[in-house]
């Protein structure tokens, strides 16, 4: 399985990150839900932890809104 932090905003969603491990995703995936740049941008709408699985398959594991 591979996880993915994902971007949400007014162009789309964007990946930021892949990630081996669920442990590694979630200490990034809290680092940038505290990151001042993404709280104050104003155009991202909110992070998504997603995981992927082999056959293209994608479930949101977690969502941190902004604003």
């Amino acid at each position: 399985m591979a996880f993915s932090i994902c971007t949400h905003d007014a162009w789309g969603v964007v990946t930021v990150g892949d990630f081996h491990s669920l442990e590694e995703a979630r200490k990034a995936f809290s680092a940038l839900c505290e990151d001042p740049w993404y709280r104050n941008d104003g155009t991202v709408k909110g992070l998504e932890l997603v995981q992927r699985t082999p056959e293209g398959g994608v479930g949101r594991l977690d969502w941190f809104p902004f604003g």
